[in-house]
């Protein structure tokens, strides 16, 4: 294994017995009486010292950067090596079905694993439907659904309250609307943009929508676009989440994103067999 601390301390000590020399020839050379070489050889001789010593130095930063190479044997070894329970394993599965919302599989996968969920299952069934309500433009049947099963999630969280409100106001946009788009604005979250800037910022954008007639050339025309649906709908399905003490992301992805970070951290140091895509979780040789 090459070590950068050892071979640099080499060529340091190859340095200190050169400069030994060199020094020699300029000092007790002539006493012996051997000529002086004069200034310009003298400066010539130092000035081939340090370009080789710079070389030196440039080689070990060349075998430093040298990547160890592991070969497919060796990393699956490696891999054979960390043992990971079933149990935590089908904890990982459930709760991703749980979180995002797949109720029938979690429930099948709870009779085949005998893994238990840590929530109601009943519960997934209520909050997908307040998700598919919002997801359909039927805000306001959302609103009433997620009162239904926790009064104090808007109470609680005005931004949520908000941004429903506002998706409320895009869907009365959306269907041409207007006067009572205008008539919603004004009553219903223009006093809470007068409370808070942000929400402020965000009503006059959407209002904005009105100023144009074709849409595909508003500067804020991503308002209508389904995923402004989606991403209102996250929002709803994670605060019911918070509320019912579960995480409101699925810790699948977390790994995953962990993975490829821990990757690209390895990549500096070495080549070896890498999961480039996800789906497949191939391993695939390095290029060496």
């Amino acid at each position: 294994m090459f070590h950068r601390d050892k071979a640099l301390g080499v060529t340091l000590q190859w340095l200190r017995q050169a400069t030994r020399s060199l020094w020699k020839w300029y000092t007790i050379c002539p006493r012996q009486g051997i000529p002086d070489p004069g200034p310009n050889i003298k400066m010539r001789a130092l000035m081939s010292l340090f370009w080789l010593v710079i070389s030196q130095l440039a080689e070990i930063e060349a075998m430093a950067a040298s990547k160890k190479v592991i070969t497919r044997e060796e990393w699956e070894k490696k891999l054979n090596d960390v043992k990971i329970r079933k149990e935590d394993m089908n904890k990982l599965v459930m709760n991703f079905l749980v979180t995002e919302g797949y109720v029938e599989a979690a429930e099948k996968f709870r009779m085949e694993s005998g893994t238990e969920p840590d929530i109601d299952l009943a519960t997934i069934t209520d909050r997908m439907a307040v998700k598919k309500a919002v997801q359909s433009g039927n805000v306001e049947d959302a609103i009433e659904k997620v009162n239904d099963l926790n009064p104090e999630i808007l109470d609680t969280n005005p931004q949520l309250f908000f941004h429903l409100q506002q998706q409320r106001l895009i869907e009365l946009i959306r269907n041409g609307k207007v006067e009572e788009a205008l008539e919603f604005a004004q009553e219903e979250l223009a006093p809470r943009g007068e409370e808070n800037q942000s929400f402020l910022e965000e009503l006059e954008r959407t209002v904005a929508l009105l100023a144009f007639e074709d849409v595909s050339n508003c500067p804020v025309g991503e308002l209508l676009d389904i995923s402004q649906r989606l991403k209102t709908a996250s929002e709803v399905n994670a605060a019911i989440l918070t509320s019912q003490s579960h995480e409101k992301d699925p810790k699948l992805p977390s790994l995953l994103k962990m993975l490829l970070w821990a990757q690209n951290q390895l990549d500096e140091k070495a080549a070896y067999p890498r999961i480039n895509d996800l789906s497949t979780a191939i391993l695939e040789d390095p290029a060496v």
